[in-house]
């Protein structure tokens, strides 16, 4: 028979395994290549990750402009990934380096260049964290409209840690160019 102690670890490990667990969000990017298999692969990628669980959602797939890239860069295709996550961020961050250099891009890139793909964490729960390697939540997402437009699509209710307006609401308050057209729903 299991004693007080033992119990009440259990619970403390049960809680803390429960804690972990927060809806994550990442925005997918490319303009190199065949840009839609690019978002497939990676999208592919993270759902194979050990600590991504279901249920897993994409949105659909929208070709923009580039912004702040090199002259005659190609157009990108975005969309966003959000999936139950349960392990550390920085951990996450790590990953996603990774399928970043699996599928092509050098890891130390220049600066808004183009790129087979782009992973950027947009946010994981209500986790707040702002360092040299990793802030969360994003610190452009909400005046970003090719990152707003595909996460309206999945979580338009959306209220993240220090915004005090919805992803419909942030998204609907950014300058819209036109420059964000929908590509594909299914992908």
């Amino acid at each position: 028979m299991a004693s007080d102690t033992d119990a009440l670890q259990f619970m403390q490990r049960s809680e803390s395994a429960a804690t972990k667990r927060m809806r994550t969000a990442v925005a997918l990017g490319s303009n190199v290549g065949d840009r839609l298999e690019n978002l497939r692969a990676a999208r592919k990628t993270i759902s194979d990750l050990p600590n991504v669980n279901a249920p897993i959602f994409s949105s659909a797939v929208y070709e923009t402009e580039p912004v702040g890239c090199e002259a005659n860069a190609g157009k990108f295709l975005n969309s966003v990934v959000e999936f139950e996550y349960a392990s550390d961020p920085a951990q996450l961050l790590e990953q996603l380096i990774q399928i970043e250099e699996t599928l092509g891009r050098k890891r130390h890139h220049p600066r808004n260049v183009s790129r087979i793909i782009d992973v950027d964490l947009l946010y994981c729960g209500e986790r707040r964290m702002n360092d040299e390697r990793l802030q969360l939540p994003h610190p452009r997402l909400h005046l970003r409209e090719f990152v707003l437009r595909p996460l309206a699509d999945i979580r338009p209710e959306l209220l993240l840690p220090s915004q005090k307006r919805t992803i419909r609401q942030l998204l609907a308050e950014v300058e819209q160019s036109g420059g964000v057209v929908r590509y594909a729903d299914t992908w």
